[in-house]
């Protein structure tokens, strides 16, 4: 999903001017040519879906200082970029007060806008990020905060907001990596509670040894080891909330010490003669399917029933699909920023691929598999070439992602002695060893842009030697400069059509003619 953003100009050729630089960086540019237009979306339902603003500072009726007042009160992190023909040190300071990230000075630079935009951006990224850790850490996280707009997620937010103004336990079901643990903040975020203690507790990744000392504290000297007093997390998270993650991997000489203290209000540190009162919240979770365990006798049936007062069953990406092109463009923007890429976007077909797959690791594999296509992408947008293990796996998307692993034709008899040819690198699977997309097989090399020797391959017959006259390898961007070369050639020029047939963005062609040194005529 590509990040919107709103020009506001009473100029129609410089707003058709600003509409175009936005659309080819790969943004979504909505052009409007008043102030008054500008606030009437940005307040109306198609608001919320703005990145960006760029805001022309004179215009007739509401002009861009008016608008800038009455937007950034209400969207303190929606950046704003000003266009001025006047840049005086007093313009500057008042529209930088008022709460602009930038400004730049009219005739508007292409390459000034460019790097303006995007800089804000990443930096709202990065901020939004940010809030929301700051939050989550302060206790102070809400449903608001949390991306689930379909409507499989309705019943979950709803049930949490009502849980969250009452005491009552909770038991939060779901597969792993569906979010258990952000349900459960954002419903102490949305509660009396908001601001205190948030003790998370992974019960499957403590040893078994030690689980009653982590839980219940213990006193100095109570065991070997035992060189200091500790206060166990029902102590820490006391006058807050206890999340107690997979609760189901609990020994059963702890389900007893557990249900005692939740029915008592206190737990005995081990060690120690009297008893600790304590005022906590209990979240539990778990993937496991509990009333099973509990036929079974691998779950005390009493202290299941303590737990599961109110249940809320959080349903899989499978069954929300709706969430993932939100979770997509979320992940973009975030890792985008973090690892410095230039990645505005996805495209289309792309963004079709990742809905059709059923991600059985939930959101969790999403993320990761966004941050692998980040890494791989040299381009401005994700394709589908940049998800080649997502791709193996969907019905009719192998043949796309293609470009990264095909190979190249086998070299011209000049060059038979030394021969040398591009295969793809061998891909593990999601939390696996994979072999890195650059990796170097003897006899064997990866390009750093399969889809232009993709390119080369289908549309010139002599192909593009990647060995000189020495039987060496040619250097990368020699090969490139030559793709292009030929490619600008074969299409006269029109530079949309060579960008496209090269599967890279229009202003990444432009970078790579201008920092080559190509002269180009359009057609």
């Amino acid at each position: 999903m590509t990040q919107a953003i709103l020009i506001v100009d009473d100029d129609p050729a410089q707003r058709r001017i600003l509409e175009e630089v936005v659309n080819r960086d790969g943004y979504r540019a909505i052009p409007v040519e008043s102030g008054e237009a500008a606030l009437a979306y940005l307040e109306g339902p198609s608001g919320a879906d703005i990145s960006l603003v760029v805001l022309d500072l004179v215009m007739p009726g509401i002009d861009g200082m008016e608008v800038l007042k009455r937007v950034h009160p209400a969207k303190p992190n929606l950046p704003v970029i000003v266009l001025t023909a006047h840049g005086g040190i007093e313009t500057v300071v008042n529209v930088m007060r008022e709460g602009a990230s930038d400004f730049v000075v009219k005739p508007v630079s292409p390459e000034r806008l460019h790097v303006s935009m995007r800089n804000a951006l990443k930096v709202n990224a990065l901020t939004g990020e940010i809030s929301r850790l700051q939050k989550r850490q302060r206790g102070q996280l809400t449903f608001a905060d949390i991306i689930a707009p379909s409507q499989a997620m309705d019943p979950v937010i709803r049930l949490g907001k009502r849980a969250a103004q009452s005491n009552i336990p909770i038991l939060i079901e779901g597969e792993s990596g569906v979010g258990k643990e952000l349900i459960a903040a954002a419903i102490q975020g949305e509660g009396e509670r908001a601001g205190k203690p948030f003790v998370t507790v992974n019960c499957g990744a403590i040893p078994e040894n030690l689980v009653e000392s982590i839980l219940f504290g213990h006193e100095k000297g109570a065991f070997t080891g035992a060189s200091d007093k500790h206060a166990g997390k029902f102590q820490e998270a006391s006058g807050g909330t206890l999340f107690l993650d997979e609760i189901g991997e609990l020994p059963l000489d702890i389900q007893v010490k557990l249900l005692r203290a939740l029915q008592e209000g206190e737990v005995d540190p081990v060690g120690s003669k009297k008893p600790v009162k304590v005022d906590i919240r209990l979240i539990s979770a778990t993937n496991r399917d509990m009333l099973q365990m509990v036929k079974e006798g691998r779950f005390r049936e009493d202290l299941y029933y303590r737990l599961n007062v109110f249940p809320i069953h959080i349903p899989a990406i499978r069954q929300r699909k709706d969430d993932i092109p939100d979770l997509v463009a979320h992940f973009i923007r975030r890792l985008a920023a973090e690892e410095g890429k230039e990645v505005v976007g996805i495209s289309n077909e792309a963004l079709g691929m990742l809905c059709a797959y059923d991600w059985p690791g939930n959101v969790r594999q999403i993320e990761n598999t966004v941050f692998r296509a980040i890494v791989l992408c040299d381009g401005e947008t994700l394709q589908v070439s940049d998800f080649p293990q997502i791709a193996s796996m969907v019905e009719g998307y192998a043949e796309a992602a293609m470009p990264r692993t095909a190979q190249a034709p086998a070299p011209s008899p000049a060059h038979a002695a030394s021969p040398a040819t591009y295969a793809p690198a061998q891909d593990g699977m999601m939390g696996t060893a994979a072999t890195p997309a650059s990796a170097y097989i003897p006899q064997q090399t990866q390009p750093q842009s399969n889809t232009l020797a993709d390119f080369a391959r289908s549309n010139f017959s002599d192909g593009i030697s990647i060995t000189d006259e020495a039987g060496n390898v040619r250097k990368l961007e020699d090969i490139e400069a030559e793709m292009i070369r030929l490619a600008i050639d074969k299409y006269k020029g029109h530079m949309t059509e060579v960008a496209r047939r090269l599967g890279i963005g229009r202003s990444t062609l432009y970078r790579k003619v201008r920092d080559m040194g190509l002269e180009v005529r359009e057609g």
